[in-house]
């Protein structure tokens, strides 16, 4: 296999969440291998950032202010997105939330609604209008999916995210099944366990819930959020062709013990 399969050279990817973390890392490790990046969150200031970090290394971005959990946000992201770049051709849905922390019968609907919107509903809208863009450009495409270990197993106290992030994982399927033959558009996920993020820092802090939490990840720590790029890469590039409907764990063997 030629590296040159992995070259995004002339590809259009917009990656949402990526602001910070992993989807800041994402962003950044797509436009290293030749993409242009449209890079979306609610934080404009942050986005800035991003893009001017990848104007250092000679790549083009674009920052566009984002809310997946209001449609009319996602309508200008695909609207912006083409205006500039004149197609789409990778779809990184990362962004996503995860405020409460709470026992299941302590949930309210409100507070379960917002996950919902933002996880699972929103990220299907956005990939539903992207996925019609790609479908009518009759030149495939790519979407990845960023759910989690948590839609694999149980986490205790998270029941709406775990929810959403299984929801995304039978949506990532659905969508391989109906759109990779058809149209060659391939959908896959990447389930990443727990990683050195913004989202994570109160619970890394903790020494109790670190212990508690490293105690199931046999490589012994907390990943880097440079270490999901390259999983990024290769779902998003010609080198994997023939993988689609796929769930890549990115999990320290977290689900494997």
């Amino acid at each position: 296999m030629s590296l040159s399969m992995f070259d995004l050279t002339g590809k259009v990817a917009v990656v949402t969440g990526a602001s910070r973390g992993l989807g800041r890392a994402i962003a950044l490790g797509l436009a290293r291998a030749g993409a242009n990046v449209v890079a979306a969150s609610r934080s404009q200031d942050l986005l800035e950032r991003v893009v001017a970090a990848m104007a250092r290394e000679g790549a083009r971005g674009m920052a566009v202010p984002c809310d997946i959990g209001v449609e009319a946000d996602l309508d200008l992201l695909v609207e912006r997105s083409l205006e500039q770049f004149g197609g789409i051709d990778i779809l990184v849905n990362n962004a996503g939330i995860s405020p409460w922390v709470k026992r299941s019968e302590e949930v309210s609907r409100r507070e379960w609604d917002q996950v919902i919107d933002v996880n699972l509903t929103g990220t299907f809208l956005l990939t539903q209008k992207v996925g019609r863009r790609m479908i009518q450009r009759s030149s495939g495409g790519r979407i990845i999916n960023i759910v989690s270990v948590g839609g694999m197993v149980a986490l205790i106290r998270q029941i709406s995210y775990c929810v959403a992030k299984a929801g995304l994982i039978q949506m990532t399927r659905v969508l391989a099944a109906e759109w990779s033959g058809r149209y060659d558009i391939n959908v896959n996920a990447i389930a990443p366990s727990y990683f050195a993020t913004d989202l994570t820092h109160g619970m890394r802090q903790s020494e109790k819930i670190r212990r508690n939490l490293l105690s199931r990840t046999p490589k012994g720590r907390f990943g880097d959020p440079n270490e999901v790029v390259g999983a990024a890469i290769f779902l998003a590039s010609e080198a994997s062709s023939y993988v689609t409907g796929s769930v890549l764990m990115v999990d320290g063997v977290w689900t494997a013990t």
